[in-house]
């Protein structure tokens, strides 16, 4: 008999549950897209967004997701044979890097595994030992790997290396997730995504370009019409920002979503990401005491807030997920391949656990116990005290 007849519960790392304002924003007949409300609805969405993305800088907005977005990067500032340097922690960079390689770049992989952080080490060396690296892309959060990368350190080693490559950031699982200061920490083009942190459903794209990356557009010989982004940058009349018809109910969401984060405030949101990550994590530590179960990031200080992948060993993942689904109601995360860029093949003893966006400990804590219950009804073995070491970690002070 099943039990998956209350609400659909989707735990996986994108998209993210899409809270009940923001549907009621989106739930609205078409508006004008040539004047009124909708271009002052517009400012606001902007001006949000640097705030989440900690900037002053503007986002250029595309009807995509994040591939686009990376595309977008990419042809505004590549040059045909420039040299680009891939710091790979799972899968998603090196599929941001197979896009730069297919519009002309060089691209050399320093390739990090799948299962810890970028070295800034290694990147320092790396760049010394190759200045004609022009561009550096990294992902803060691979999900895939569940990875989180420090861009402050990676900068830092830039520096210190005397590169004048661009720095390039994936945030498309990790924006208003994970803490970012993309000023502060000296990132020349950041990519994201509304899908993740953004709590809207999937169609939104976003670029944020300094002004070193403008510099660069300027030089850039892979630019196409539609990617480009001076005119979204810069518009001279509304439709400019979109290449063409606004994605309006889109924007209500977004403008809600974004209404949301303001309310709770970033920092907030930031640590609320970092108590419900350390719940999943805690279970899973508990797990573990009596059966196979890891998580794929070994240390601590470069686990995601937002997406956690978890090692089944010899047991079953699949059959978890499953059961999970079909008899309980709640998808958990497919495993990615953590080194296969160009498929959507999966990987076995995998399976993701997404604690993004518009959650709270009851929905995580009812996770949690979807996947105790599948564990005791498929006979896996596994250790005791999940939920109350979930529980333990959730109501821990941080400070």
């Amino acid at each position: 008999m099943s039990l998956a007849h209350g609400r659909h519960f989707l735990a996986s790392p994108g998209p993210s549950v899409v809270p009940e304002r923001v549907l009621r924003a989106m739930h609205r007949d078409a508006p004008n897209i040539y004047e009124g409300p909708l271009i002052e609805l517009t400012e606001h969405v902007l001006v949000g967004l640097k705030t989440v993305a900690q900037t002053k800088h503007d986002a250029a907005i595309y009807i995509a997701n994040g591939h686009g977005a990376w595309e977008a990067a990419l042809s505004n500032t590549i040059r045909s044979g420039e040299r680009v340097l891939c710091l790979a922690t799972g899968r998603f960079a090196l599929g941001w890097a197979e896009t730069a390689r297919r519009l002309g770049a060089e691209v050399v992989v320093e390739d990090f595994g799948g299962a810890a952080a970028v070295d800034p080490e290694r990147v320092e060396r790396a760049l010394r030992a190759d200045p004609s690296i022009a561009k550096v892309l990294v992902v803060q959060t691979d999900t895939a790997s569940s990875v989180r990368n420090d861009i402050a350190a990676i900068r830092a080693a830039m520096d210190a290396a005397g590169s004048e490559a661009l720095l390039m950031v994936d945030c498309i699982a990790s924006l208003a997730c994970e803490e970012f200061h993309m000023d502060r920490w000296g990132v020349d083009v950041m990519v994201a995504a509304c899908q993740k942190g953004l709590m809207t459903p999937p169609g939104l794209g976003f670029v944020f370009a300094g002004p070193r990356a403008r510099a660069a557009r300027a030089r850039a010989d892979r630019v196409t019409a539609y990617w480009d982004w001076e005119p979204r940058l810069e518009p001279g009349v509304f439709y400019h920002l979109f290449g063409g018809t606004a994605p309006t109910h889109h924007l209500f969401g977004l403008h809600e979503a974004l209404e949301m984060i303001a309310e709770e405030g970033l920092e907030a949101v930031w640590a609320r990401h970092r108590r419900l990550a350390a719940a999943v994590h805690a279970s899973v530590e508990a797990w573990g005491t009596a059966g196979p179960w890891a998580l794929n990031i070994a240390d601590p200080a470069s686990r995601s807030a937002a997406v956690t992948t978890i090692r089944t060993g010899d047991l079953d993942a699949d059959a978890l997920r499953a059961h999970a689904e079909h008899e309980q109601g709640v998808t958990l995360g497919v495993p990615l391949s953590l080194s296969r860029p160009d498929t959507v093949g999966r990987e076995a003893g995998l399976f993701r656990i997404g604690h993004m966006g518009h959650l709270n400990p009851p929905m995580i804590l009812g996770v949690l116990g979807a996947v105790e219950t599948a564990m005791c009804a498929l006979r896996m073995p596994h250790g005791p005290g999940a939920l109350e070491a979930a529980a333990a970690a959730m109501a821990a002070d941080e400070g």
